[in-house]
């Protein structure tokens, strides 16, 4: 049997958005290593900024609008995270302020030990709410 055909056999549980997660992963935590946590999360806040503004303006294109209401923004950031596999609900909501929680993390086990990668949920959600709402704080809770 050639080594191809042993190869594909193999149990192997490797498929691309567990490697691409697993890269994240690895560049958080050499980032957070080589800079430290600051500078990490700052670095990864930057990339969450850009997603932001890409959903955003794929999100807003996609609906024809040209911007979010309050209801709307809070559907698009549930449903954004449930197209990634995460799993955000809401706790609470008034006019003020809008409480998410959350029983899955799109990056899964591959944000355990490495806290600068929940900068990206942080920045994409501020980007889109401030876009579209005028404001956005984003308080992030374990």
């Amino acid at each position: 049997m050639s080594t191809k055909n042993v190869l594909s056999e193999l149990q192997i549980p490797l498929e691309r958005d567990l490697f691409l997660r697993t890269l994240i992963r690895e560049l958080a935590g050499t980032l957070e290593d080589v800079v430290g946590f600051d500078d990490a999360a700052g670095y990864i806040s930057l990339v969450g900024q850009n997603i932001g503004e890409w959903l955003n303006k794929l999100y807003t294109r996609e609906l024809a609008v040209d911007a979010l209401s309050a209801t709307q923004v809070i559907n698009v950031l549930l449903d954004l995270k449930s197209r990634i596999q995460g799993d955000f609900f809401v706790i609470e909501q008034d006019e003020n302020k809008v409480v998410l929680g959350n029983t899955t993390c799109p990056f899964t086990d591959k944000v355990v030990g490495r806290p600068s990668i929940c900068m990206v949920t942080s920045n994409v959600f501020g980007v889109i709410i401030a876009e579209n709402l005028g404001y956005a704080k984003v308080v992030l809770q374990e």
